[in-house]
C-alpha cells in the first residue's frame, strides 16, 4: 500500500472534539446530588449529639462523656484502618490532622459536655447554629478566599444574634453565662476541625481523615477517661448508656464518614449549607426526647442565627461560583485564540 492511502492515514481529531469537555463524573456534574445526600446524612447523625449528650450526662460525668466516647470511636477507627491497611499520612498531614483532632475529637465534645451540665439542649443547639458560618469563615481564611462584604456582614450578624439570644436567656440580666462561653468555644473548635477535615478528606479520603484524627487523639483521651473513672465511677441507666454509645459510635465516628464524604465530593460551599438544618433538628429532638419547651425566644433565636448563617454561606458560594465562571471563561477565550492562531 502507499503511505498516503486512506487505509493507513490517520486523520487528526477535529478541533471541536478536542476542545469538548470530558464526560461528567457520576454524582458530580451529572446532576446527581451525592455530595448533598452524604452531607445531609452526616448532619442528621450529628443532630442527635446535643440531646443525647444531655441524656448521657444524667448519669455520667462530663469528662467521661467527652473522653470515653473518643476512646470508643478510636478503637473502631484503629480497627478500620488496620483491616483496610491504610497508608500512614505524611508529616505535614499529621500536623493538619492534629487540628482536626483538637477541634472535633477533643475540643467540641469536651466543651459541649461541660456546657450542657447547666444549659438546656435547645439552648445549646441555638448557639451551635453558628457553626456553618464559623466553618465558612475558617475555610475563607484557610484557603485565601476573598468573599464580598455581604459574607462578613452576615457572619457578624449571626454572631451578634447568637450572643443576644444567650444574653436574653439570663433572665434579663444581659450577660453571658459560663456555659455560653463554653458553647462559643466549642463552635470555634469544631469550625477549625470541620474546615481542615474537609480539605484533608480530598487527600486522605473521607473516613480515613476522621479515623486518623481519632487515632492521633487516642492516648490523650484514654488517659482522661481513666482519670474520670477514678474521680467519679460511672453509674448510669440503660437509656443513658445507650445515648453514650450513640455518641461514641455515630457522633464521633460513623457520622463523620458521611459528612467528610459529602465535603470531599462537594461542592463544599453547597454541602456546608446542609449543616443549617442541624440546629432545627436538634431543637426538635430536644422537645421530643427531653420534653424541653419550644419558647418563642428559642425558636426566634434559632431562626435568626440560621438565617444569618445561610446568608453567609450562600453569599460565599455565589462569589466563588462567579469567580470560577470568570476563570473558565478567560481560559476558554485563551484556548479559542490559540486555535485561531494555529489555523492562521
Amino acid at each position: 500500500m502507499k503511505n498516503n492511502s486512506s487505509a493507513t492515514q490517520v486523520s487528526p481529531p477535529p478541533i471541536s472534539s478536542a476542545l469538548a469537555p470530558s464526560p461528567p463524573r457520576p454524582g458530580r456534574a451529572s446532576g446527581l446530588p451525592s455530595g448533598l445526600l452524604w452531607g445531609f446524612l452526616g448532619v442528621f447523625a450529628f443532630s442527635f449529639t446535643v440531646p443525647f449528650t444531655s441524656i448521657a450526662l444524667g448519669g455520667l460525668s462530663p469528662l467521661f462523656v467527652a473522653a470515653a466516647r473518643a476512646v470508643v470511636a478510636g478503637v473502631l477507627a484503629a480497627l478500620a484502618l488496620g483491616v483496610t491497611r491504610q497508608r500512614l499520612p505524611r508529616l505535614a498531614q499529621w500536623l493538619r490532622l492534629s487540628i482536626v483532632a483538637l477541634g472535633v475529637v477533643v475540643g467540641f465534645p469536651l466543651l459541649t459536655s461541660l456546657a450542657l451540665t447547666t444549659s438546656s439542649a435547645s439552648h445549646g443547639a441555638v448557639i451551635v447554629a453558628l457553626l456553618p458560618a464559623a466553618t465558612a469563615v475558617v475555610v475563607v481564611v484557610r484557603t485565601g478566599e476573598r468573599p464580598g462584604r455581604m459574607f462578613w456582614l452576615a457572619a457578624t450578624l449571626g454572631a451578634a444574634a447568637a450572643v443576644a439570644f444567650a444574653a436574653l436567656q439570663t433572665g434579663g440580666a444581659w450577660q453571658l453565662s459560663w456555659h455560653d462561653l463554653l458553647l462559643f468555644g466549642a463552635v470555634i473548635a469544631a469550625a477549625f476541625g470541620y474546615a481542615e477535615g474537609g480539605l484533608l478528606a480530598r487527600e486522605l479520603g473521607a473516613w480515613q481523615t476522621i479515623s486518623w484524627a481519632l487515632v492521633l487523639a487516642f492516648p490523650v483521651m484514654l488517659v482522661l477517661t481513666i482519670i474520670s473513672v477514678l474521680a467519679s465511677p460511672p453509674h448510669a441507666t440503660v437509656t443513658q448508656w445507650a445515648a453514650f454509645a450513640y455518641l461514641g459510635v455515630v457522633s464521633m465516628f460513623l457520622g463523620f464518614f458521611a459528612w467528610y464524604r459529602g465535603l470531599e465530593i462537594g461542592p463544599m460551599a453547597q454541602v456546608s449549607q446542609v449543616q443549617l438544618t442541624q440546629p432545627v433538628m436538634s431543637i426538635a429532638w430536644a422537645a421530643l426526647l427531653l420534653g424541653e419547651p419550644l419558647t418563642l425566644v428559642t425558636v426566634g433565636g434559632g431562626l435568626a442565627v440560621v438565617a444569618c448563617a445561610a446568608l453567609a454561606v450562600r453569599s460565599r458560594g455565589r462569589r466563588g461560583a462567579a469567580r470560577g465562571g470568570a476563570a473558565r471563561g478567560s481560559s476558554a477565550r485563551g484556548s479559542s485564540a490559540e486555535v485561531s492562531e494555529e489555523q492562521r
